[in-house]
């Protein structure tokens, strides 16, 4: 067909008219030609998505960072629960706004005979940090506070769990409550120790330092009773900190470790206040109070790391507590009023949307951490975000912040990425829920060709694999291998 259209066009009347011949017909071949490649691609695709579970909803999108063309797109338009591939919206955000310098702040300040301990949400202020400040008011002379210690965690307001965020992971640290009043990541180390007779009750340690009350009456169990009993381990919550650990646990030589988030931040935070002012050698006459509004002479400040390493540790990390607490502080600076989960989402849509002509406006963000099950957002708008990303990397610097495959962060011992060629040759975020498993960033294909790319992968939930049967990859790891693999090999 191409050389009868040639023929056709290239009768010349003039040397002109068969140079444009031969272009024409150049380009429709090389347009052909990207076509079949482009065909090809989807097919190799399709067979990595041949991987997943019947019921699984896969999109993708895939881009040459080069050209800003779509190699490849699937699903590219429908929303999706972006987990925590949300935190590179996040991390955009704050790095589009906030100044490179910006750091979280703590003070102690001093109003007549009140002490005031000012928060601003430093989501890595540490107990040793806070003994700091009060070692530093006791050099200035402060040996005794005659009123009371206020608490001031102004800083924000409102809910501090976002809507969607499910009643049954609230104990767990990486659900940590987001408040300005934040220490310790809000989350409390512990172990359960079940080595004992079968029928006992499991021991739960707690060091003694720790201002929390956790008591079980989880039974130690055989693997073959907790199967018949359908018997796991469950925790609950209730007033001022306290835990209750019910079920069984299936008998083992090392205790378990666990982690407690926080529920009671200001009564978590009046408790390690009251030890530490003994510790220090300050004498409250006093009680620890809280005070949003209390206001006095600075006596010493604590600042966070700066914003760099936040989203550096943030992105690596897939630290929620940051990226909450900057939603927050996004909302508060941009609005000018206390950070909420409400105008903290809304400031995040409104600054991409003026510094990058990015419009989010229909993506649905209840957080900053993507932990809520109600976000969503499509694979063709986090392609955006990832292809801004790429494109003023020399500004904004969040390229570094990604995990590497088989060498950072949550990418490090990613079983489908882990091993040559992959290790080493995928920058990404990394983001899961139930059901949900997405990446979101670069790879550098065997010819050194750069790949920007968007997996989410959703209502994944591939049947029980029976213990007995040799151990398999997952699906979700043969179609990552698969996927990414065959872009690797392909430009």
């Amino acid at each position: 067909m191409l050389a009868r259209f040639a023929k056709r066009f290239s009768t010349p009347r003039n040397k002109t008219n068969t140079l444009l011949a031969s272009r024409l017909l150049l380009f429709i071949t090389l347009a052909m030609s990207h076509q079949s490649i482009a065909q090809d691609q989807a097919i190799s695709l399709d067979k990595a998505l041949s991987y997943l579970p019947a019921g699984s909803d896969a999109a993708i999108v895939v881009i040459d960072a080069d050209t800003g063309t779509r190699l490849y797109q699937q699903r590219e338009e429908q929303f999706q629960p972006p987990a925590s591939i949300q935190k590179t919206i996040t991390a955009l955000a704050a790095a589009s706004y906030l100044p490179k310098d910006f750091r979280f702040s703590t003070r102690i300040e001093q109003q007549g005979d009140n002490l005031i301990v000012r928060f601003s949400g430093d989501p890595t202020l540490m107990r040793t940090d806070l003994a700091r400040l009060l070692r530093q008011a006791r050099q200035k002379g402060i040996t005794a506070v005659k009123g009371d210690v206020l608490l001031n965690g102004g800083q924000f307001n409102g809910y501090e769990r976002a809507a969607g965020w499910p009643w049954d992971i609230l104990g767990v640290c990486y659900s940590a409550p987001s408040s300005s009043l934040s220490l310790e990541h809000n989350c409390v180390q512990g172990a359960l120790y079940s080595n004992k007779a079968l029928g006992q009750t499991t021991r739960v340690n707690i060091p003694s330092h720790q201002p929390i009350n956790v008591t079980t009456k989880a039974k130690v169990v055989s693997k073959d009773q907790q199967q018949q009993s359908h018997c796991d381990l469950e925790l609950t919550t209730g007033y001022n900190n306290r835990y209750q650990l019910d079920g069984c646990l299936v008998k083992r030589d090392k205790p378990l470790p666990l982690n407690f988030a926080v529920q009671d931040t200001t009564a978590f935070i009046t408790a390690v206040i009251k030890q530490e002012l003994g510790n220090q050698g300050i004498r409250l006459s006093g009680k620890v109070k809280r005070d949003d509004s209390a206001k006095g002479k600075l006596i010493a400040t604590h600042y966070s790391s700066a914003l760099p390493e936040l989203l550096d540790t943030m992105m690596k990390d897939s630290d929620n507590l940051i990226a909450d607490n900057l939603t927050k502080t996004l909302g508060a600076r941009y609005f000018q009023q206390a950070g909420t989960f409400a105008n903290g989402t809304e400031a995040i849509k409104a600054i991409i949307k003026e510094k990058t002509g990015i419009n989010l406006e229909s993506s649905i963000l209840a957080d900053g951490s993507g932990l809520s099950r109600n976000n969503r957002i499509t694979a063709a708008k986090m392609a955006e975000v990832i292809t801004y990303i790429h494109q003023q990397d020399e500004q904004l610097e969040l390229l570094n912040t990604m995990p590497i495959s088989g060498q950072s962060g949550t990418l490090r011992y990613r079983q489908s990425l882990r091993q040559p060629p992959l290790k080493g040759a995928i920058a990404a975020k990394s983001g899961s829920l139930y059901g949900t498993y997405n990446l979101a960033g670069q790879l550098t294909a065997k010819s050194g060709k750069t790949l920007l790319f968007v997996q989410m992968v959703t209502n994944y939930h591939p049947p029980e694999r029976d213990e007995n049967a040799p151990a398999v990859a997952t699906p979700i790891e043969a179609f990552e291998r698969q996927l990414y693999r065959q872009l690797y090999d392909s430009y």
